[in-house]
């Protein structure tokens, strides 16, 4: 059987109890790489998680681990990095997905505290920032013995570059996880690649566990209606992004936002100059 492309590295997903995060996590033991799936509160959505991950990569030996943390405790993301290298003695892939939000209407400017903008950045940048840190020894170590660069994937959003999502917060702290990952990829270059997705809408369980499947519905419709190729994403479809810029065929990338929107911000673009 040959070998798939990254076999034997070792990857940690922040967040990877359901979403985009499970389809990586899945997608990574798929490719060989054993996988350290973390969540912060849905335990038993991550041990579903590791079971598929598992499953996914029994043929060629890889193995999951799970492991609680909240990626905005400085201490639970060393813990994470160390939980990794003690279980399999390197550290290759760190795939910052974690995320949160507070649903807000962007003209309620009353609508977002100064403690909402703390607890979304917390996890949004200071998380992905933390997590880096504590994992960049390791990662570069994997670089300088020359057993591959590492690589950092930081899972930022459409609403980055837009201005437009959730909230107001929930935009501007996407807007600075791109900003983080233009500068981790100068910083920790040449041992380790940083680079992140930004995703459009993504039909997962997220926008209808907080607005109801109905409003959650007519935002995917209108997101399909005005992106170019009329279509919204699945979850696969962004971890094969991820994928992507985690593994050997994005060797000479590095410093990249991938935009993964199905064509939005070209629709976007084209009324700005109207």
């Amino acid at each position: 059987m040959e070998q798939p492309s990254l076999a034997g590295k070792v990857a940690i997903v922040t967040g990877s109890a359901t979403g985009i995060g499970a389809a990586t996590a899945v997608g990574l033991a798929r490719r060989g790489a054993h996988v350290l799936v973390n969540y912060a509160r849905s335990a038993a959505e991550a041990e579903k998680t590791a079971q598929a991950a598992r499953a996914a990569g029994a043929p060629y030996g890889a193995k999951v681990k799970v492991v609680q943390a909240d990626v905005s405790a400085d201490a639970d993301c060393r813990r994470l990095a160390e939980a990794a290298l003690a279980e399999w003695g390197r550290l290759d892939i760190l795939v910052n997905n974690a995320g949160t939000t507070k649903f807000a209407t962007a003209a309620d400017l009353d609508a977002l505290s100064a403690e909402d903008f703390a607890a979304i950045y917390a996890v949004n940048v200071i998380g992905p920032f933390q997590m880096a840190r504590a994992a960049a020894p390791a990662l570069k170590t994997g670089g300088q013995n020359g057993a591959g660069m590492g690589a950092i994937v930081n899972v930022s959003s459409f609403a980055a570059i837009s201005g437009v999502g959730s909230s107001i917060a929930y935009a501007a702290s996407k807007g600075a996880l791109n900003t983080l990952t233009l500068s981790l990829a100068r910083t920790l270059a040449p041992e380790v690649r940083v680079n992140a997705v930004c995703p459009g809408y993504v039909a997962t369980a997220w926008f209808q566990n907080a607005l109801g499947e109905e409003a959650a519905h007519k935002i995917a419709t209108s997101a399909a209606e005005a992106s170019p190729l009329k279509r919204t994403a699945s979850v696969e479809d962004i971890a094969h992004a991820v994928l992507f810029l985690a593994g050997p065929e994005s060797a000479n990338i590095t410093g990249e936002l991938l935009v993964t929107d199905a064509g939005l911000h070209l629709s976007l673009m084209m009324g700005a100059r109207r």
